[in-house]
């Protein structure tokens, strides 16, 4: 009996613990989050509008809207997204990694594949 009691106590003080210490690591996750804000590692302008809002490629999602297309950050070289993204979109004018645009070159490379 005096089990069962100190048993009925326990589970709720654990449940508690347990969501406290999930909503405070949430606070402390969201925190870099919002540090760094929700601008995307790549922007991509597209030479014609883009057929579809969303998009895989190179292994992450896309989102574009007219000639514009964003996304995270991916594990390939911004040559690799770029030419990745070229086949799934089309002609790509210009390809920027988090700020740094793709080199003219490197950029004709991404169209030619």
């Amino acid at each position: 009996m005096a089990l069962s009691l100190s048993l009925s106590r326990a589970v709720p003080a654990a449940v508690v613990a347990l969501g406290w210490t999930a909503l405070s690591f949430g606070a402390v996750t969201a925190t870099p989050a919002e540090a760094r804000g929700n601008a995307p590692h790549y922007t991509v302008e597209l030479a014609a509008p883009a057929k579809e809002a969303r998009t895989i490629a190179g292994g992450i999602a896309w989102s574009c809207e007219g000639t514009t297309c964003v996304a995270g950050k991916g594990s390939s070289r911004p040559e690799v997204m770029c030419a990745r993204l070229q086949r799934e979109v089309g002609q790509i004018a210009s390809f920027t990694t988090d700020g740094n645009a793709l080199p003219a070159e490197k950029l004709a490379s991404c169209n030619s594949k």
